[in-house]
């Protein structure tokens, strides 16, 4: 791998939008982090677009004695001769027009396994004009919130014994206790690895029997074969039996190629995760292009094919597993056991 020589370089967005980026990045090292200025940072970023730039000079502001790459300018040597000096806890922040790729090296798995804390902002370029400012609010980081709500939903699903999907008119129903939730809350206590992606947001399960997943769901998007939001021009209905797609209603060509591709590598569609979305700068009606950013619109995001990462089931082989869709139900309602923990487009558990 070559660095792109003398990509186009682009501009901060505004002093403004600078300003906001700043005041959530601060807040993400210190409360989310816990980054201190005692520790060592490494910035690695590129100039391919003004959302990246913008990020970048963000992190200048609050991080004035972290080395500064930009990748572009180097080679993948250079790259990770910067990461060398680092110890167990300091930090690396990657800015990405794209997704950098450095040979074999998968950056953030290698980082996590030295201990380093990590903070990843990738596909920028996919998200131009308003929905860059999208992203920059969904930076936010308000601990009372993701923490305060995260873990009180964790709770509910955790105890559940079922569990109701209502997607105005539609209903899906999980006749089944849930897996143990897991959290993306900007809360690392207690987990082997500090950071992630950012935008954060998200509490996350699945039905322990996936048979026991049955009903109808109406979804307004999904993540298309390009790994971007897809909106057709009205809600696609999925019809789920015994946890797997076996109809659908209003579709377009584009999902049918999702689904043609999901059935000829793992023969069925499955249905697996069920994704609480927290994210309240993201929804029905405020959409950025990138599918992983977009995952943590506040509401309810499922996955479409066998892959699944976090959780094991005994009738799918990991081997076999190669899809993980995402796609997004209209969330009118939805009920743990008899309790409605989400109404009015917002999470009440």
């Amino acid at each position: 791998m070559t660095p792109i020589q003398n990509p186009a370089s682009a501009s901060v967005i505004s002093e403004d939008a600078l300003d906001v980026a700043e005041k959530h990045l601060r807040d993400i090292l210190s409360i989310a982090i816990e980054h201190t200025p005692d520790r060592n940072a490494v910035v690695v970023s590129d100039t391919r677009c003004e959302l990246a730039v913008t990020l970048t000079e963000a992190y200048r502001r609050n991080l004035p004695g972290a080395n500064f790459i930009d990748f572009d300018a180097v080679t993948p040597d250079a790259v990770m001769a910067a990461f060398a000096p680092l110890q167990s806890g300091d930090l690396v922040v990657l800015v990405q027009s794209t997704n950098f790729r450095l040979e074999a090296f998968r950056i953030r798995v290698e980082l996590f396994k030295r201990g380093l804390k990590v903070i990843e902002h990738p596909h920028l370029s996919r998200m131009p004009g308003a929905q860059a400012l999208c992203y920059l609010e969904s930076l936010a980081y308000d601990p009372a919130y993701y923490r305060g709500t995260g873990y009180a939903l964790k709770a509910r699903i955790d105890n559940a014994r079922c569990g109701v999907v209502d997607s105005g008119g539609e209903r899906l129903v999980f006749d089944s206790p849930f897996e143990s939730a897991k959290l993306n809350i900007g809360d690392y206590s207690g987990m082997n690895n500090v950071g992630g992606q950012f935008p954060i947001g998200e509490v996350f399960t699945e039905a322990q029997d996936l048979e026991a997943v049955n009903g109808r769901v109406r979804i307004f998007v999904f993540g298309d074969t390009a790994f971007r939001v897809n909106q057709p021009a009205q809600p696609i209905t999925l019809v789920i039996a015994k946890g797997r797609v076996t109809g659908v209603i209003d579709s377009t060509p584009e999902f049918d190629q999702v689904l043609a591709n999901i059935r000829a590598d793992e023969g069925e569609v499955w249905l697996r995760e069920l994704g609480f979305g927290m994210n309240r700068a993201f929804s029905q009606e405020r959409m950025v292009s990138d599918i992983g950013t977009y995952e943590r619109m506040c509401g309810i995001h499922l996955s479409l094919g066998a892959k699944h990462g976090v959780y094991n089931k005994a009738n799918i082989k990991r081997a076999n597993a190669r899809y993980h869709i995402d796609v997004f139900a209209v969330t009118e309602a939805v009920y743990l056991d008899d309790q409605q923990v989400y109404r009015n487009g917002a999470w009440q558990p």
